[in-house]
């Protein structure tokens, strides 16, 4: 009987732990010595080279926030796995423990915001229109009768449809299983234009074949704050991943990181992005938060 009880407790104990580093990053992180390091492969700001390399503005980012919660934990060494996501499986990866620290390009909304948490914004996207300079297309009224390219499983979809019903434009909407599919349809003629944030058009632009043959047009459609995305109830992980945020605004790397990866010749072209940033994203870094895009729509 004492050895069922004292296995029924050595069972429950475990569970416990299970439990306890489900909703505690930091332990998990120190436990094991590793972390994994949510990832794009054609987005504008997380993107791979190729043969498991992975780059950009986020991911440079999330990797100087693990060393800084790696001297936080006082580990000699930290594995930072790399774990590819697109945007319909970003967030059950996050939610199950595949994934500790996303840095792709998610938006922050409300919806998002009952599954996961966020760390303070660190790029504030606007939603635009991509099309071929050849195209005659200048504004969203521009698209009507055309084939309009979007990503599956990004709140441009939404925007996109917003737009479609308010304005009484009737346009055919075509979807990219990736934002490198999407600018295929507009690169081979597939879709007349491609709809997706500002960052993500201008990096596929800029690796395109001839950038110049593209152009990014038209009114703002959306305004997004960008965030990496971790675990809900999680207080400490996500006070160690903002604390590392704020400290690289403070001390300017941020901006030195900024200008690395958007106004300087990046891989693996050499091709300058050439994206000045943006009022709304300075404003966010002079007041750190998380709120949501909704807020930014009450503006």
């Amino acid at each position: 009987m004492k050895k069922h009880l004292l296995a029924i407790a050595v069972t429950a104990l475990a569970a416990g732990s299970a439990f306890a580093q489900a909703n505690d990053t930091l332990a998990k992180i120190k436990a094991s010595g590793s972390v994994t390091l949510g990832v794009r492969e054609s987005s504008g700001l997380s993107y791979t080279l190729g043969n498991g390399k992975y780059v950009g503005f986020h991911t440079e980012m999330g990797e100087i926030v693990l060393h800084d919660i790696q001297k936080q934990l006082g580990l000699a060494k930290l594995d930072i796995k790399y774990q590819p996501v697109t945007s319909q499986n970003r967030i059950p990866l996050v939610t199950n423990g595949t994934v500790d620290l996303e840095c792709g390009s998610t938006t922050n909304n409300a919806a998002r915001q009952k599954d996961v948490a966020f760390a303070v914004t660190t790029y504030v996207e606007e939603v635009r229109i991509a099309t071929k300079a050849s195209s005659g297309i200048n504004s969203i009224k521009d698209l009507a009768g055309k084939t309009v390219a979007t990503t599956t499983g990004t709140t441009s979809v939404q925007t996109l449809r917003k737009h479609e019903r308010a304005g009484g434009i009737d346009f055919k909407e075509v979807f990219g299983k990736d934002h490198a599919d999407s600018f295929l349809m507009l690169e081979t003629g597939r879709a007349d234009a491609f709809v997706m944030d500002g960052s993500i058009l201008a990096a596929n632009i800029s690796k395109s074949k001839s950038p110049a043959d593209y152009k990014i047009v038209g009114e703002v459609l959306s305004v997004e704050p960008i965030a990496c995305m971790l675990r809900k109830d999680d207080p400490a992980f996500k006070k160690a991943v903002d604390d590392s945020i704020k400290r690289q605004i403070a001390d300017g790397s941020l901006a030195k990181l900024y200008d690395k990866w958007f106004m300087q010749p990046v891989p693996p072209t050499n091709v300058k992005i050439g994206l000045p940033m943006s009022d709304a994203t300075k404003a966010a870094w002079a007041s750190p938060n998380d709120k949501p895009m909704e807020d930014y729509a009450k503006k």
